[in-house]
């Protein structure tokens, strides 16, 4: 048995080395562990539920000023919007809490649709058609992944050179245009950008995303291996896990995760757009950080990324409400995200704050 695998079941390393919570003072040190992992969670649950509570809070002020905003259907439609960007800040999560990021993700979402589109005004049966660019996609995370593990640069600088390859290629590929004159009959089409049980599907095939990566975070080796290189990659490689090898896997799993997305995508619009998802990547990064992921690495939380696409969806379709000029949304968006990441290092200060207490 390896060091990785009697270790699959335990909490990440400690942070920043050095010695264990409790270790010198009065408390036993296994005593002492369990609160500071205690704590963690809490503290993981006080920030999905902060940005939960601030969507809530936004959605309420705009209805305030405007009741339509509050009906069913608007409020689909702000949920059915975060859909694609909260996929992508679902994967997201798991590279940012291995101190990673991918700014290439909203290439690899425009250039899924692209290839499918093609694929089917070709002859291909819708459905295979969007297998194959959700496999593309996930060939394309391991691109990104052969160029960071085989040239030895930070993901960071990779997919950013990645992030101008792909959106070429879907440009090239359709010279340009929209990729019409599909089969818009096609049970891909009606089922995928349909309704059921009175959400679009592609809200139910979200829900089921956050609960399988929830699961697969919390639950799994792999989900441990990426939280312990987060938090301490030298202590990581001591206990045996492979950090080349997770980092590929997490980049594959981002790459079909966008691809996914951009298949629901695809089944929406009917048509590939080869300039769709442009700024995905950073919207992406914004959603997870918002809802709790921490930069710093070493935590992550799907649900949290996800609450905060929504709430960046909620934010845009309020600025129509209030007859804010489009020129004008980047600029609220970004006033929303510098925001929420002061606030949350101020409930970080005052959480190690209290930490300090704990431990002392």
């Amino acid at each position: 048995m390896t060091m990785e695998e009697k270790t699959a079941g335990q909490e990440p390393p400690i942070a920043h080395g050095g010695t264990p919570p409790g270790a010198g003072s009065g408390a036993p040190a296994g005593d002492r562990g369990a609160q500071a992992r205690d704590f963690g969670r809490r503290a993981l649950a006080v920030e999905s539920n902060s940005v939960l509570v601030a969507t809530i809070a936004l959605i309420l002020f705009i209805g305030i000023a405007h009741p339509d905003f509050l009906t069913w259907s608007q409020l689909k439609e702000v949920v059915q919007n975060a859909v694609y960007v909260g996929i992508i800040a679902a994967g997201m999560a798991f590279l940012i809490s291995m101190r990673e990021i991918d700014l290439s993700v909203g290439s690899i979402f425009g250039l899924s649709i692209v290839c499918s589109a093609l694929l089917m005004q070709h002859g291909w049966n819708p459905w295979l058609a969007g297998l194959a660019g959700v496999v593309l996609a996930g060939g394309m995370g391991l691109v990104n992944a052969t160029a960071v593990q085989f040239i030895a640069i930070p993901a960071i600088v990779a997919t950013l050179a990645t992030m101008s390859i792909f959106r070429g290629l879907a440009q090239a590929l359709s010279n340009g245009q929209q990729v019409t004159g599909l089969p818009a009959n096609n049970s891909f089409f009606t089922f995928l950008g349909g309704d059921k049980l009175g959400l679009p599907v592609s809200v139910w095939v979200l829900i089921l995303v956050v609960v399988v990566l929830t699961a697969v975070l919390r639950l799994t080796p792999y989900g441990y291996r990426v939280r312990a290189i987060g938090s301490n990659p030298e202590a990581a490689t001591f206990s045996g896990i492979s950090i080349p090898r997770t980092r590929v896997q997490t980049l594959v799993l981002v790459g079909v995760l966008s691809g996914l997305a951009g298949m629901l995508g695809l089944a929406f619009f009917i048509s590939g757009d080869p300039n769709i998802g442009t700024g995905f990547e950073l919207q992406a990064i914004a959603a997870a950080v918002i809802g709790g992921t921490p930069l710093r690495g070493g935590s992550a939380t799907v649900v949290g990324a996800v609450l905060g696409a929504i709430l960046l969806s909620a934010v845009n379709s309020g600025l129509a409400y209030f007859n804010v000029p489009v020129n004008w949304s980047n600029f609220a968006t970004g006033a929303v995200i510098l925001t929420a990441v002061a606030l949350d290092s101020l409930i970080r200060g005052r959480r190690r704050y209290r930490r300090q207490a704990l431990d002392g």
